[in-house]
């Protein structure tokens, strides 16, 4: 049998292939008419390529994005200018409450503080701020949804609405001023009030520690004056006068302290009108007190006697007053007990007597006002030398003139 001999294998070897870069040079071949054309595509020009298609696609995306927003962002502009009028609306709505509001504030104190040229400015910008919001609402066309686009664009919309918008904020901010300078227009008034108040009220207290001081030597005869029962005030009617324009003030701290203080003023008055019937004072600038009001010794037999008044020494010719209004109901001339001698009634009980004058300058019948003189310090009568005897009655029992001529009003 003959033997087949196959062909000697040679032993296997592997062949590695360089790997080529990724922009490696390309050829393409074109086939036509039996004709084969090669064409070269270098790296660079690969690269180039891929640059405009990476820009192409990324333009192409961003266009996508774009007109998308862009329709959104239309939509939301055309709300927003539909809002824009309304809030135009509320604008005129708040602006007129707040218009109110100041021209209640301006009444209100206009009357007390019609000098503050502050209060004149805010309310004439409130006006031309009224004015400006009513006559751009006042447009019917630029209400009407229809015409909203044809009339103003959404930048203009939106640009008037921050405008009034700024504008409202600037007037409730001079508001907030105005009612700021209010408050402390109040609380100086309130101060103010407070003084007054209590100024009236010493002087008030003034008057009734004197009406005190001299109740004391009335007292000792059985009596008391009350100031309160005034003859001149049988015809009284009542009631703290609160004028009606000062009543309208819708303030309950400042109404409450205008009645305290019309209360206080109006006592004041009442008491300022007694005691000018009441002789309170000294009759005699300058004098020295030579006997005093009570029981003493007789200056002429020295015997244990009664003195209805004070001896006032003085030089002769020394002026002598009346401490208060009256009438002179006896003049008397003589060289006898008082000698020349005047007295004078001052009501509500009061009398006054004035002895061993020099000089006498009134009549019977004759009115006096307070500190009217009446005539000279002299030394007629039952005397020992110049000087004024002076006494004081209340209803007709004699009382110690001495605190009337230390009380002080």
């Amino acid at each position: 049998m003959k033997k087949t001999r196959f062909p000697k294998r040679k032993a296997y070897s592997p062949q590695y292939i360089e790997k080529k870069p990724f922009f490696s040079e390309k050829e393409i071949i074109f086939r036509s008419a039996g004709r084969a054309k090669v064409l070269t595509i270098s790296s660079r020009l690969q690269v180039i390529f891929l640059i405009v298609f990476c820009l192409i696609s990324v333009w192409s995306f961003y266009s996508y994005y774009l007109y998308n927003k862009s329709g959104k962002i239309i939509n939301n502009k055309d709300q927003e200018l539909v809002e824009t009028r309304d809030a135009y609306v509320d604008l005129m709505g708040d602006f007129v409450a707040i218009r109110k509001n100041i021209d209640e504030v301006l009444d209100s104190i206009s009357k007390n503080n019609k000098s503050n040229k502050k209060l004149a400015e805010y309310k004439h910008q409130a006006m031309v701020m009224e004015d400006k919001i009513k006559q751009i609402t006042s447009e019917k066309s630029w209400a009407d949804d229809k015409k909203i686009s044809e009339k103003t664009s959404i930048n203009e919309a939106l640009l008037q609405r921050d405008i009034a918008i700024s504008e409202r904020d600037e007037l409730r901010k001079q508001l907030d001023d105005l009612e700021e300078a209010v408050k402390e227009i109040k609380e100086a008034e309130l101060e103010v009030f407070a003084r007054v108040e209590s100024i009236a009220k010493k002087e008030l207290q003034k008057i009734k520690s004197v009406f005190s001081s001299i109740n004391n030597p009335i007292k000792k005869q059985g009596l008391y004056f009350n100031p309160l029962a005034n003859s001149k005030k049988r015809n009284s009617a009542g009631g703290v006068y609160v004028p009606a324009s000062i009543s309208k003030i819708k303030e309950e701290k400042i109404n409450k302290k205008i009645a305290d203080i019309y209360k206080t003023a109006d006592d004041l008055e009442y008491y300022r009108e007694v005691v000018k019937s009441v002789p309170i004072g000294k009759p005699v600038w300058s004098y020295w007190l030579s006997s005093k009001f009570g029981y003493r010794s007789d200056p002429f037999n020295k015997r244990k006697s009664g003195h209805k008044g004070v001896d006032l020494a003085s030089r002769t010719g020394n002026k002598i007053v009346t401490k208060a209004k009256g009438k002179v109901i006896k003049v008397q001339y003589s060289n006898k007990g008082y000698g020349n001698n005047v007295t004078v009634d001052h009501g509500n009980g009061f009398v006054t007597k004035y002895a061993h004058m020099h000089k006498i300058y009134v009549k019977q019948g004759e009115y006096l006002s307070i500190d009217d003189t009446i005539g000279e310090v002299g030394n007629t009568g039952r005397s020992t030398g110049p000087h004024l005897h002076y006494e004081i009655l209340y209803k007709g029992r004699p009382v110690d003139p001495l605190p009337f001529m230390q009380a002080r009003i």
